[in-house]
């Protein structure tokens, strides 16, 4: 059993997922903050609004860099030992990052007052957009940064980058919301991010890998068409997903009330905070590391790996936030937010189904399963808006918790068949 334990707790996701967990706390407890802050000041509708900002701009994030990043930390995990072949797609990344994003800049400084009205219901909010289009290139040169500290495995600056931003975010969206409520919280959304470009390239600077040269290669076709697969499917993850959460939102809004939809944002944010040390470690170790594989009795041994670590994990979180629901949102909001105790018991269960099928769909990633991935991706929305417009319809708001739930489960049952070969048999 001692001997079980020690080789549990040497392996390499425990290690990242301990040095993760440090970047995952302040991230948590900056985002408890802000949360209580801003729900505070701004309340059940105001949370609403910025649900709907948080959805649009992860989208428009997305396309800003073109949706490389999975691609650059695989291939530069992959060819970390030839100078030759990472300069390739450092410089092809750099590249296709300012085309995408200096496009998406335009468009969103052009179409202000349109995506105003659509996301926020406002034409007045179109200063927003102003904003964001001015500072998107920024955001997107730094996830490109990121992505290449996760390729080269520098797991310690990955982890202060990611603290840095958490901090950042902290204080914009603080000091914003206080100074000047629902438009401050707004403008904070989509600005902090050109500050934590600045303190990236700072971290970076003494890298082995790193000068200023090793961006200015030229744009080559055969990087850019095998950084193409990757693009793909994480532009329609960074649209599908949220694109999904707006439809129900705007489907509770227009059917309950503006305060509803504002309690389900509150519970989808309640899992994404203490979800984040998972998914932060699966992205900072596992997708890597599945890339390095190659037949199916490894890539069994680590996905089961990871299973055995992490829903054992999932299920004791899961139960004591069921248990302290009550208290947990007299902590992150406020009275107002409690009508949101009905959506805990279907939503945490969907987060352990949603667990479980991403630990199979990080395979498709590493695998470049594009065709594969974008089926899936869609698929699994579809779920998910379906039924929670078929129960919300039934049950109200807790609907859309129950639909989230089986949503998830039916992806996590169809992902089962699809890997079913490497699962279930060895080589």
């Amino acid at each position: 059993m001692i001997a079980k334990l020690k080789n549990v707790f040497s392996a390499d996701l425990v290690k990242v997922s301990s040095l993760n967990a440090v970047s995952t706390v302040i991230k948590m407890l900056t985002g408890l903050v802000s949360v209580k802050v801003v729900a505070a000041i701004i309340g059940p509708a105001g949370i609403a609004l910025l649900g709907q900002l948080n959805n649009f701009s992860t989208i428009t994030l997305g396309i800003s860099n073109g949706g490389i990043t999975s691609g650059i930390t695989k291939y530069i995990s992959e060819y970390s030992a030839s100078r030759r072949k990472y300069l390739l797609f450092l410089g092809t990344g750099l590249w296709i990052t300012v085309f995408f994003s200096i496009i998406t800049s335009i468009v969103l400084l052009i179409g202000a007052p349109y995506f105003a009205r659509i996301i926020l219901h406002d034409e007045k909010y179109k200063y927003v957009f102003y904003f964001f289009g001015c500072t998107i290139t920024l955001y997107a040169l730094n996830a490109l940064l990121i992505s290449v500290i996760n390729g080269f495995k520098e797991y310690k600056k990955y982890v202060i980058a990611n603290i840095l931003g958490s901090i950042v975010g902290l204080i914009f969206s603080v000091i914003l919301a206080v100074n000047y409520g629902i438009p401050g919280a707004l403008i904070s959304v989509v600005t902090f991010q050109s500050i934590v470009f600045l303190l990236t390239l700072y971290i970076i600077r003494k890298s082995y890998w790193f000068e200023w040269r090793v961006f200015s290669g030229k744009f080559s076709k055969m990087v850019a068409g095998r950084l193409g697969h990757f693009s793909l499917m994480a532009l329609v993850s960074a649209i599908v997903v949220p694109l999904g959460q707006l439809i129900v939102r705007n489907y509770i809004t227009k059917t309950q009330t503006l305060v509803n939809a504002g309690l389900w944002e509150g519970i989808n944010r309640i899992s994404g905070m203490y979800l984040l040390v998972i998914t932060t470690s699966l992205s900072v170790y596992y997708l890597p590391r599945l890339a390095e594989l190659r037949t199916n009795k490894e890539i069994r041994k680590e996905i089961m790996g990871v299973y055995k670590l992490v829903i054992p994990a999932l299920l004791v979180a899961t139960i004591m936030i069921y248990s302290l629901r009550k208290l947990i949102i007299q902590i992150l909001f406020t009275k107002a937010f409690f009508g949101m105790q009905d959506l805990f018991a279907f939503q945490l269960l969907g987060d352990i189904f949603k667990m479980s099928g991403w630990i199979l769909g990080y395979l498709m990633i590493a695998k470049a399963m594009t065709k594969t991935y974008v089926i899936m991706e869609f698929a699994s929305i579809g779920f998910q808006i379906s039924l929670s417009i078929l129960f919300v319809n039934l049950f109200g708001t807790m609907g859309a918790t129950i639909g989230y739930a089986l949503g998830h489960l039916l992806y996590f049952l169809i992902m089962l068949v699809i890997f079913r070969k490497i699962l279930f048999n060895y080589e």
